[in-house]
């Protein structure tokens, strides 16, 4: 049992009761370990493996995973540490979403014995009546316990009465998987709770929840996510990921290294000892690049891609198939913090001028220093934002009508 727990509890934020799951542990018989998805984007990215990657580690110790992709909330749209109603999406963006959800987890999880669920499969069947009943298990007062919704209600933002069912819906499905174990993100500890109080309400015993941190994204600062250009998406070609995960900061890769490696804590452990002793970091974040790629594609697919980026970015060599962008000028040029950011190199025109304060932004292999730079129309040159980012841009003037 010590020997699981002490498993388990790597890397985890919180877990409520820890007695309670010694106490299940100790019994001997397999937990029902829950977790849900989403499914709001078609990609599942390193920041959702955090979570996936301690599911597997449940799995290996002989437990019942249960994978819920909520294609009934995702209707609803969670509301977990957003400042706005979050906007619903349509069933045909959800079913696309959940096919390759389904296709992706099994990178990572066991599919003999896993068992994916939707949770539409019961949420379809509630009738109006059921909802309301639902709706009547918890108060206004409760819910505007959570965070988010106090911030919101505070500062005279909207709050829509769909969003109370959210977590009603969650701790909903709890109770009909009968989890023992529900795992998600520090984000969404008050949901998991409501698990809990749902599944006392049904007489069942209320399950056990772990939360797990969310990890940074690239830039070492803000959650991983799509919308902030700041993730590593686990389709990704091994050389685009191979060359995301060298250019993280040296700090981060010690983060990345305890939520993300199968690596042992001694072994990292061990790694530190030696970066203190003078060891390049480098040398230390080319393995966590390699074992990352090889989940995702193959021990083969990472020693190439550790070979692609030695070539390109220790010897300096332009990457190939660099991608092409037409972009328009309706005034005969472009400022450079523009074409920057529509061409994708950068999130905002605030991070190019950074960068090229920086001396990270490079027009054909030579540095630019000059924030007000602007690029006339006609104009052809390769573009590179830091290491990694490159792309050839035309410039199109396209006088206004």
């Amino acid at each position: 049992m010590q020997e699981s727990l002490e498993i388990i509890k790597h890397g985890t934020e919180e877990i409520l009761l820890e007695k309670e799951l010694k106490d299940r542990l100790i019994a001997g018989k397999p937990l029902r370990v829950k977790a849900g998805f989403d499914p709001t984007a078609p990609d599942l990215h390193l920041g959702h493996t955090v979570l996936i990657n301690k599911l597997r580690q449940f799995q290996e110790l002989g437990h019942e995973i249960l994978f819920l992709i909520g294609d009934f909330t995702a209707m609803i749209g969670d509301p977990s540490g957003k400042n706005v109603t979050r906007k619903p999406l349509t069933r045909k963006e959800i079913e696309v979403n959940a096919e390759t959800y389904c296709e992706q987890v099994f990178k990572i999880l066991d599919p003999e014995k896993t068992q994916v669920l939707f949770n539409s499969e019961w949420m379809n069947k509630q009738g109006a009546a059921d909802i309301v009943r639902l709706a009547s298990s918890y108060t206004v007062a409760r819910m505007l316990e959570r965070d988010d919704f106090s911030r919101r209600y505070k500062n005279k933002q909207p709050i829509s009465i769909h969003e109370f069912l959210y977590p009603l819906i969650q701790g909903y499905d709890s109770v009909i998987m009968r989890a023992d174990v529900e795992l998600g993100g520090t984000d969404q500890k008050f949901n998991l709770l409501v698990g809990r109080e749902l599944q006392k309400a049904h007489d069942q015993e209320p399950q056990v929840v772990i939360t797990m941190p969310i990890i940074e994204g690239l830039d070492g600062v803000k959650k991983m996510s799509k919308s902030l250009n700041n993730y590593i998406g686990i389709t990704e070609s091994p050389d685009e990921m191979f060359g995301k995960l060298m250019s993280i900061s040296d700090e981060l890769m010690w983060r990345y290294l305890d939520l993300l490696s199968f690596r042992p804590t001694a072994e990292i452990n061990k790694w530190r000892k030696e970066v203190e002793d003078g060891v390049n970091p480098r040398d230390i974040k080319i393995k966590l690049a390699e074992e990352i790629v090889a989940r995702f594609h193959s021990a083969d697919a990472a020693e190439q891609a550790h070979k692609i980026f030695i070539e390109r970015f220790q010897k300096g060599a332009m990457p190939e198939n660099i991608p092409e962008k037409e972009l328009k000028a309706p005034e005969g040029e472009l400022p450079i913090a523009n074409l920057l950011k529509d061409a994708g190199l950068v999130s905002s025109t605030s991070e190019a001028l950074r960068m090229i304060k920086q001396g990270a932004v490079k027009i054909d292999g030579q540095r630019i220093e000059d924030r007000n730079l602007k690029i006339k129309a006609s104009a052809v040159n390769i573009y590179q934002v830091g290491k990694r980012r490159f792309a050839k841009v035309k410039v199109i003037y396209t006088p206004h009508e």
